[in-house]
């Protein structure tokens, strides 16, 4: 049995694309809280250069950022002000306060999330 390289390692953490919305399904500027199978959830955001996803609880008191108010790149979680940028995760407060980010892609009127 041989040991796997780095590059299967990782791949082997990544899921496959889920679905989660339709493209229509959302403005640019909207967010929401989308539920996956294995019981987390993600927030998932329009903007005008595309979708993004993140973790869906707010490092502070786990506030459902898929609620926040979304302004440019920037969601509010809803209950105590917390701010982070919905394109990288990272928050433009205290860069060392983070949710993770997850791949989109949208393929037709699919809008998909590798959940890492």
């Amino acid at each position: 049995m041989s040991a796997k390289s780095p590059r299967e390692s990782e791949t082997a953490t990544v899921s496959e694309p889920v679905e989660v919305a339709k493209v229509g399904d959302m403005a640019v500027g909207q967010g929401r809280t989308c539920a996956l199978a294995d019981g987390r959830s993600i927030a998932l955001f329009r903007t005008e250069a595309g979708f993004f996803a993140i973790d869906n609880d707010c490092r502070h008191r786990g506030g459902p950022l898929g609620e926040g108010f979304l302004e440019g790149p920037v969601v509010t979680c809803p209950w105590h002000g917390w701010r982070f940028d919905v394109t990288t995760g990272v928050s433009p407060d205290d860069p060392a306060a983070c949710v993770a980010s997850h791949p989109v892609t949208v393929v037709g009127d699919s809008v998909r999330v590798e959940i890492r």
